[in-house]
């Protein structure tokens, strides 16, 4: 048994934010079902292929954060289909959309309504500006992607070199960052309804997601009045804690506290510098001389020989690409690469595991995102649908 296989999510979502929160709670065993527009997901058709995108049934986007799910195609917009919608949500725990404020609301379908179908759902959205029900402003009803929310949330601004331009992160953590935090929502929505039979709505904005992972700013600003800017890999009040080049690429080292520092310079062969700053404040005042120091001594090693000279006694490490990431027997050991199958193609495909790691009830990808209306069978044969809203049931006189 696994730790959610007593959940059923309905997933409205789509591209990014909202299918990696249902894929999480898949991976712990919820039966998420995707229902999907015509035509399905807008993601579906997003590369990279193995081979042919007109045999392969999707790309590497939609099977990353869509698998374990079933799914069922649906226009909201069709009587029958709002019917066979709303008994699904009759038999279910979660329900998850990421449209724009407003839109389940033109369906008849908005949290209100499905509530009275089913008094003890939980209604989660993922939206760039949030929903009017927790904290309206003037933004909702804008579009938003993972850009727009690293800009807004300060997350570009704080990111890339000091004479370089506002940098996005790579990963879309406007999405990524928004969507854990849905998931940790719904979870203690479905807590607090195990506890009181209550069902609520779970509100995450991408915009305010990005305030929360740029928590240091806050602070920063409001004890100092100085907005943080770039610093390149450096970090405002540690040092050292940076990246330094060396013969072959690149290595990290975060010797900040008094002992790490020590054992750096005792590998550098510094005794001196070990001496002459043996405190933070002091290395801070100083951050500039002490980098150009250590940069000396990295250049002259490769990445993996500053790491065995550092030998664990420093937090140290070099910096990876894919390959090497593909090729660690840790990411190996740790379930982090997941073999699933690509639909139209003759070899198997790798996605990232799931970092959440239980014990009693680990996580799991058992099988590859969906073919759109996979599942319609198997779903609403044993679903029998719910009248439209006005519409007499059938047998009613």
């Amino acid at each position: 048994m696994s730790a959610l296989s007593d959940l059923r999510v309905i997933d409205l979502t789509q591209v990014l934010a909202g299918p990696y929160c249902t894929m999480l709670l898949a991976d712990m065993g919820a039966d998420v079902v995707k229902v999907e527009r015509p035509g399905g997901d807008l993601i579906r058709s997003n590369p990279p292929f193995v081979d042919d995108p007109e045999d392969e049934a999707y790309g590497g986007y939609f099977q990353s954060v869509n698998r374990n799910k079933r799914s069922l195609e649906l226009d909201l917009g069709d009587p029958e289909d709002r019917a066979d919608f709303r008994s699904l949500v009759e038999t279910a725990d979660v329900v998850v959309e990421n449209y724009r404020a407003g839109t389940m609301e033109r369906f008849d379908l908005g949290y209100e309504r499905l509530r009275e179908h089913n008094p003890e759902l939980i209604y989660s959205s993922i939206r760039g500006f949030g929903d009017p029900r927790t904290g309206e402003t003037d933004r909702q009803g804008q579009p938003s992607f993972d850009l727009v929310a690293q800009a807004l949330g300060g997350v570009m601004e704080i990111t890339g070199q000091p004479d370089g331009p506002p940098t996005k992160v790579g990963p879309g953590v406007g999405d990524l960052f928004t969507a854990v935090l849905n998931a940790v929502g719904i979870l203690a929505a479905v807590h607090h309804r195990d506890r009181t039979g209550e069902g609520q709505y779970v509100d995450t904005a991408m915009y305010d997601a990005m305030v929360s992972l740029c928590e240091r700013t806050v602070y920063q600003y409001s004890y100092t009045g100085d907005a943080p800017t770039r610093r390149g890999n450096a970090h405002p009040t540690l040092f050292p804690y940076n990246a330094f080049a060396t013969t072959d690429g690149h290595v990290v080292i975060a010797a900040f506290s008094d002992g790490h520092w020590r054992a750096l310079c005792e590998s550098m062969d510094r005794p001196d510098l070990a001496a002459d700053y043996s405190t933070a404040g002091e290395r801070l005042a100083d951050r500039d001389a002490l980098r150009a120091e250590i940069a000396d001594w990295t250049r002259s090693l490769t990445a993996e020989g500053v790491v065995a000279a550092l030998d664990g006694a420093v937090p140290a490490a070099p910096v990876q690409d894919t390959s090497d990431i593909f090729d660690d027997p840790h990411v190996r050991a740790r379930d982090m690469l997941a073999e699933v199958d690509q639909p139209g193609a003759e070899e198997s495909v790798t996605v990232a595991g799931n970092p959440i790691k239980l014990s009693a009830t680990p996580t799991t990808v058992e099988r590859r995102a969906p073919l759109l209306d996979e599942h319609r069978d198997e779903l609403l044969d044993a679903t029998p649908r719910a009248p439209d809203e006005g519409e007499q049931a059938s047998g009613d006189d």
